[in-house]
């Protein structure tokens, strides 16, 4: 039986450590402190990239391949570890007309549920919106999937698939020999397998900076803030200008997210609550009435274009990266841990996984 490490205990991490322990490999996973605790925790969980029409192709291959699996995974999860992803689909409402056409005509391109409507459907679809914009893009089969959730659910399938998970364990050097990962230095000793997955998300470049071609991946802090509201005041996610609020079934609503290059500072900031809230409170007059229960931050994985970088390192034989998935971690992680997974494994992947290679052009 081969034996793979993974580094990294976010959805990425545990996701790729799942398609691996299903195909009947050995599989030990480092997380620096607690699984899911990083950006897969901060993040929203819009089953979309947000503006998708924005991104490479490449970015959409892989989020179509999650999109049509996520409800399969959330249903898998929850009968398998009793915790419900709770897979959602609300669908997602972009105020920003001046895309209108650049949406259809990627839609029609990509085969997507795209409609361009007007004032009257806006207020139909999402009553406690307030705007003056003439029309906006409706996107009525996006879901969400509420993350910390998933994590959880995650974490307790790879132990159930046998997975030897290592939390608290950071990784302090890679080791290789002629041109071949040999093994990786912990605070625990050195562990050895046949191959290595960095799944490290916004720490991937730091980690693999002492290396030929270390993939651009730096830190992009992300702040959000949480209003506890009844369970249906508002019912869509919403996007306008960067910004989006997102629903949950509990009445709790997330609106976010800032966009800030500040390394690896996490802290929040009264300036973004203050940004935060002002908008929403423009937007959702209604939130007016309900308290914020909570701000964070996170970390994303910053990456040229948010095309990560799924494949096997050009010089060095056993040694993969799965990382550098922007704003885009939750959608693209089920394609992309498959895709992982497929190269590790040498299978035929369920996408050409040139585009996402570490040499490749991201433009």
């Amino acid at each position: 039986m081969n034996h793979y490490l993974i580094i990294g205990g976010g959805i990425i991490g545990m996701l790729s450590a799942r398609e691996l322990a299903t195909a009947g490999a050995k599989v030990t996973l480092l997380e620096r402190q607690q699984t899911g605790h990083e950006s897969s925790w901060a993040g929203g969980g819009i089953v979309s990239p947000l503006y998708p029409w924005r991104y490479a192709d490449s970015v959409t291959a892989l989020a179509s391949w999650s999109q049509h699996y996520f409800q399969q995974l959330s249903e898998e999860l929850t009968t398998n570890t009793g915790i419900d992803p709770q897979w959602t689909q609300n669908g997602l409402l972009i105020i920003s007309p001046e895309e209108n056409r650049l949406s259809t005509d990627w839609a029609n391109v990509h085969t997507k549920q795209v409609q361009i409507i007007g004032p009257s459907d806006i207020s139909n679809i999402e009553p406690a919106l307030v705007t003056d914009a003439p029309s906006a893009i409706w996107m009525s089969d996006v879901a969400q999937i509420r993350n910390p959730r998933l994590a959880q659910a995650l974490k307790a399938e790879i132990v159930r698939l046998g997975v030897e998970v290592l939390e608290h364990t950071p990784a302090d050097q890679i080791i290789t020999k002629q041109g071949r990962f040999d093994s990786l230095k912990t605070k625990e000793g050195s562990l050895r397998a046949d191959a290595l997955v960095v799944c490290a998300g916004a720490w991937t470049g730091e980690l693999l900076k002492d290396l030929p071609h270390r993939p651009e991946v730096s830190p992009v802090r992300g702040q959000m803030i949480l209003f506890k509201t009844d369970p249906g005041v508002i019912s869509r996610i919403t996007l306008e200008e960067d910004r989006y609020i997102i629903p949950r079934r509990d009445g709790r609503v997330l609106f976010g997210s800032t966009i800030e290059h500040t390394g690896f500072e996490k802290q929040t900031t009264p300036e973004a609550l203050a940004e935060l809230q002002q908008i929403a409170l423009t937007r959702f007059p209604v939130l007016q009435q309900y308290p914020i229960e909570k701000q964070w931050a996170g970390l994303r994985p910053g990456s040229p274009h948010g095309i990560p970088y799924i494949g096997e390192h050009p010089d060095i034989k056993g040694l993969f990266v799965n990382a550098g998935h922007f704003r885009n971690g939750v959608v693209l992680g089920p394609a992309s841990s498959r895709l992982i997974a497929d190269l590790v494994l040498e299978r035929y992947p369920i996408l050409p996984p040139t585009p996402y290679g570490l040499e490749a052009p991201r433009d």
